[in-house]
């Protein structure tokens, strides 16, 4: 088979029996023509006669153009066609099965200083309606460490201020209690009372279960609450890099640097496996190593 006619009967698979979306279609015929262009630019012959050396060679040289999530990738989609045409065109056996590839970098959460957060916290205002309310949602993102998607599908009868928790309705249907501190509690109280029902008075068919509203009285929405923050970080002129998810990110970091272990933590977030949490123990070393640096004298003192 030549070239392509191995890239034609390939993407005829793809979308008549494996039934994929143009986008990904267009996706896999990318990574087979970065192959494709490797065979041609190295005279290493054509698609059908890769041989497992071969195999190794082009993984080295993926290795000096792309990151550990693209080589990933591009290695799955030959590999995937190699499987097909061993099992459909005779071809003698799979030269990528045995790829060794590199694993994902999991890069480290970003999260801000608790100085800062209590800085961005002090200044917003709360002598508005929205100001009142945005106070309560960045409270309850960083008191809890909720998730955004999880905040705006909180519910009225999900919260507990006697038991001062709140029902979480998580990832894949996992529920969990998260606990709220006592100013927490203050500003949730504050909205309620006062900001929650002046913006369900602007719509003639609110919500009556939702906690956070926007300001037109409807159900606030993910993107709203990125609004919500990107407007008071332009508005207090902040230098800040921050999402809705930061909050959360600093949430699991200051408690790990305040001394709760890990697995206390992992409830918390609502994660599945401790491995996702582990990340955050990286997260809070190299923030105690950058203090001990900038802090410690012997650590400051240059040799002569």
């Amino acid at each position: 088979m030549t070239n392509l006619e191995i890239v034609e009967a390939y993407k005829s698979y793809l979308e008549v029996q494996k039934n994929y979306s143009r986008n990904t279609v267009v996706a896999y015929m990318d990574d087979i023509v970065t192959l494709e262009n490797f065979l041609t630019s190295e005279k290493l012959g054509d698609l059908y006669h890769v041989s497992d050396r071969i195999a190794r060679f082009y993984i080295a040289f993926l290795h000096d153009q792309y990151c550990a999530k693209s080589i990933r990738r591009k290695i799955s989609s030959v590999r995937s066609m190699y499987e097909y045409l061993y099992r459909e065109h005779d071809i003698v056996g799979n030269p990528f099965m045995g790829a060794v590839l590199p694993k994902d970098e999991r890069k480290l959460p970003v999260f801000i200083y608790e100085n800062e957060i209590n800085e961005f916290l002090s200044r917003i205002d709360v002598t508005t309606l929205s100001g009142k309310r945005d106070l309560a949602i960045f409270e309850l993102l960083y008191g809890s460490g909720l998730r955004v998607g999880e905040l705006v599908t909180v519910h009225l009868k999900d919260i507990d201020f006697l038991a001062k928790t709140i029902l979480i309705h998580g990832k894949g249907s996992k529920d969990r209690y998260v606990p709220m501190h006592s100013t927490l509690i203050d500003r949730l109280k504050d909205y309620l009372v006062i900001v929650r029902p002046a913006f369900r008075a602007r719509t003639e068919r609110p919500d009556e279960h939702i906690l956070f509203l926007n300001f037109h009285g409807n159900t606030l929405t993910v993107r709203g609450v990125r609004d919500i923050l990107d407007r008071e970080l332009k508005k207090q002129e902040s230098n800040l890099q921050m999402s809705p998810h930061t909050l959360r990110h600093s949430f699991a970091t200051h408690l790990l640097d305040h001394g709760v272990d890990l697995r206390t933590v992992q409830e918390l977030l609502g994660h599945v496996s401790l491995s996702t949490t582990q990340i955050y123990t990286k997260v809070s070393k190299e923030k105690l190593k950058e203090v001990y640096d900038r802090s410690h004298p012997r650590a400051k003192r240059k040799i002569e």
